[in-house]
Formats: C-alpha cells, sequence, structure tokens
C-alpha cells in the first residue's frame, strides 16, 4: 500500500501494489475516537449484573455505590461508579477513557507493527536505537501523516520526545473557548501512540508512548524505550 500518487504505469510490474487515497486516512482518524467510545458503551451497558449477595435488597436507578477500580499502574483506587435498575454499575469517566485507550492504543500498535513489516523489508537491520527513532521520525511518519517530525529530542538515556507542530490528525480540527478543543483532541492521540510502539516493536524496542497536546494543531510524543530487567 502507498499514499503517494500514482504514476503511469502505475507500478504494474508488482502485481501486490495497491494505492489508497490519502483522505481515506483522515476520515478513518475522525471516525476511530466516536467509535471506539461507542463500542466502549455498548459493552459497558450489554453486561451481565453482578450477583447480588443480598436478594431481598433493592436498587434504585442511577444510586450511587462506592466502588474499586485499578488505576492505570495496577494499584487500586476508591470510586463512584452509577447502578442502574438492573444493578449493573456503569462505567466512570475514568474508566470509559482508560476502555478507549486501550481499544484505540491496540489497533494502533497492529497498524505499526505491519508497517514496518511492509516498508522496512528491504532495508537492513538497525542496530541503534537512535537509527530507529530517526526512520520513524522520517520515513514512517511521511508514509502515514504526510510530513517529518519537526524535532526530535534525546537525553541519550532511552527517552525520546517527538514533536509535530501541525499534527495531521489535528489540522481540521476547529478551536474552541475555554481550552475544550485541547481536552477533546487527546482521545486523538491514542491511535497514534499505539502505531508508534507497534512500530518499535516490530523493530526490536518495547517502548512505553505518552501523547500530549498543550495547544491545537501541534503534538508531542514522549517515547521511553523499557530495557528488560536480567
Amino acid at each position: 500500500m502507498s499514499f503517494d500518487s500514482p504514476l503511469p504505469p502505475y507500478n504494474a510490474s508488482d502485481p501486490t501494489a495497491t494505492f489508497l487515497n490519502s483522505s481515506c486516512l483522515d476520515l478513518l482518524m475522525i471516525e476511530l475516537v466516536p467509535m471506539a467510545y461507542r463500542i466502549v458503551n455498548e459493552i459497558d451497558s450489554s453486561d451481565p449484573p453482578p450477583p447480588s449477595a443480598n436478594p431481598s435488597s433493592t436498587t434504585n436507578s442511577q444510586t450511587q455505590s462506592p466502588v474499586q477500580s485499578r488505576k492505570g499502574d495496577g494499584s487500586l483506587k476508591g470510586g463512584v461508579g452509577a447502578v442502574g435498575v438492573n444493578g449493573s454499575r456503569k462505567m466512570d469517566e475514568e474508566e470509559e477513557r482508560d476502555a478507549v485507550f486501550y481499544r484505540l492504543e491496540m489497533l494502533g500498535y497492529r497498524v505499526g507493527q505491519g508497517l514496518v513489516e511492509r516498508f522496512s523489508k528491504d532495508r537492513p537491520r538497525f542496530t541503534d536505537t537512535l537509527d530507529v527513532i530517526k526512520f520513524l521520525c522520517k520515513d514512517l511518519w511521511m508514509l502515514v501523516f504526510r510530513k517529518q517530525i519537526d524535532n526530535l529530542k534525546t537525553n541519550h538515556r532511552g527517552v525520546y520526545v517527538l514533536t509535530d507542530n501541525s499534527f495531521r490528525p489535528f489540522s481540521r480540527m476547529s478551536t474552541e473557548a475555554g481550552g475544550q478543543a485541547v481536552v477533546k483532541a487527546q482521545p486523538f492521540l491514542y491511535f497514534p501512540c499505539g502505531i508508534i510502539r507497534g512500530a518499535l516493536a516490530s523493530m526490536g524496542i518495547n517502548a512505553s508512548v505518552q501523547a500530549e497536546t498543550s495547544e491545537l494543531p501541534g503534538a508531542t510524543f514522549q517515547v521511553k524505550a523499557l530495557v528488560a530487567k536480567t
């Protein structure tokens, strides 16, 4: 697959060559986030209610009960969840965000793996982590987002900060008063985080990826290489 404009004879010698309009990726990126939220909420609403310890007890619609949920680091935290008529507890906002992040990040992870397997097969194997990051910033970013990363910084201890001053998925987003545009744009970084992590995994680097935006259309990605404990 290539996002480049095909030129005659349209690479007819390669029977596996296919072409895709880059606008399709823009539309996909726009629809992925609301689709993920719909799926997460549909799954949550279809979950069966937990068994009740006291059959004689009743719950009113939308009553509140204290619950414990796992944070991103695996620790338990206290919280309050809404309980419906059938006794099932609805996800709170943080749980919903975590579920959407997991779904979108894993989708991006598979995409990143596939891209690297396809487009790096004719390249010599990278021996240095910095070379892998440079390939990500130049070749892979150009392939997916039609531009290169604007700035790359590293502390030479496994942490890399990638800055895109005009992140393509944000280029058509409108800004809102009160800073809500930045908050609403955050979920659109989950899928690209997965692409980065999947691409690095295909090249032998286990890493964690975090992203944020403080002003549209810019985006910053922090990549931290994870060293396996021996």
